[in-house]
């Protein structure tokens, strides 16, 4: 990192530099990353930046966090927790691993204790873009109609393509699973989850409601396309989806629900808009025979896997650019939760926003 040009995160519309730290072990770095809001930032923070409470014997502060995070404030042998607080003048209150609670802020100067909250911010938020994702929106494309067709252009792609290099039945999504992403979250707690669920109900009320005019959306899922820029060299081919009478409804529903996301914390903001697609073969399936979640990365056709082997779709493309898997009702946003399934074969629900 150019420390001329230091890494920003922005938190609650505000914009921090994040520290530079020399990089030992991958996992020790993971416990020793530390960030911080800069010299004399504590003074600048404004008073209402956070809830701070006035005791008999200072200041405090609380904010909840999920379990699985303490251990980035606390630290490698507890130093990045000692460091938060010597140079906040503070001290930080942790639940024991593995105890759902709250991390309390105390000191007698509330613009250290101030501080101390915004570094803890800014730390959680970087580890927290480590994590994999638990959870991600979907809408579900795996009704009959559709998993016929999705199985006979399986059977066609083998029957007349299968010579092709690096194709194979491994690379199709299971078609129970059939679904668009709309974004991806990393719920850590019982709490966060509940926090997805009610901003769901929350955007049923404010839009949701008002652009389906309460009804279920009608969707054409027709037509092949890739992520990549080389149809030689593919990772991901996805099917096209359209509503049937041509409006942008479901694209204005994807898109706000992911705005609103965003804005709440609760989702990272990975494009601009929302990319439609229903992903029917992927190079990630072949290790995950199953059906693999999709990440974001599939949207660009990027992995993280270096033995990631790609698929010649020339073909492919050629004589299915237009075939059609039926039409689906979009009935309900669900909050799907990853490596789970239903009675249907479908992802295990966290929530649901009926249409």
């Amino acid at each position: 990192m150019d420390v001329l040009r230091p890494a920003l995160i922005r938190i609650g519309g505000r914009v921090y530099r994040k520290n530079l730290v020399h990089e030992q072990a991958q996992q020790q770095q993971e416990e020793d990353d530390d960030f911080y809001a800069g010299p004399g930032d504590c003074a600048d923070e404004p008073c209402d930046a956070f809830v701070v409470e006035e005791t008999e014997k200072g200041f405090q502060c609380r904010v909840e966090v999920p379990s699985p995070l303490y251990k980035y404030i606390i630290g490698k042998k507890g130093e990045t927790k000692k460091r938060l607080e010597t140079e906040t003048r503070t001290s930080i209150s942790i639940p024991k691993p593995g105890v759902q609670g709250e991390i309390v802020i105390t000191g007698q100067q509330r613009g250290g204790v101030i501080s101390a909250r915004t570094r803890v911010d800014v730390l959680l938020d970087s580890f927290r873009r480590k994590q994999p994702f638990t959870h991600f929106l979907s809408f579900a494309l795996n009704q009959p109609a559709v998993q016929e067709r999705f199985l006979q252009f399986k059977e066609e792609v083998l029957e007349q393509c299968s010579k092709d290099q690096g194709v194979s039945s491994s690379l199709f999504q299971n078609p129970a699973k059939l679904h668009l992403t709309l974004g991806t979250l990393v719920l850590l707690s019982e709490q966060e989850v509940r926090r997805a669920c009610d901003l769901l109900q929350r955007c049923k009320e404010d839009f949701v409601d008002q652009i389906t005019g309460g009804k279920p959306l009608t969707v054409e899922v027709a037509g092949v396309e890739y992520m990549n820029d080389d149809p030689a060299v593919m990772d991901v081919l996805y099917a096209k989806v359209r509503t049937k009478d041509g409006s942008d409804r479901l694209q204005a529903i994807a898109d706000q629900l992911v705005e609103r996301f965003v804005a709440s914390g609760l989702m990272l903001r990975e494009w601009d808009r929302v990319k439609l697609h229903a992903t029917v073969m992927n190079t990630l399936f072949r290790k995950d025979p199953g059906g693999a979640e999709e990440r974001s990365s599939a949207v660009t056709g990027k992995s993280s896997s270096k033995e990631r082997e790609s698929f010649n779709g020339r073909n492919i493309l050629k004589l299915f650019e237009n075939f059609s898997f039926g039409e689906a009702q979009l009935d309900a946003v669900l909050l799907s939760q990853r490596f789970s399934s239903d009675a249907s074969g479908y992802y295990a629900t966290a929530g649901r926003l009926s249409l």
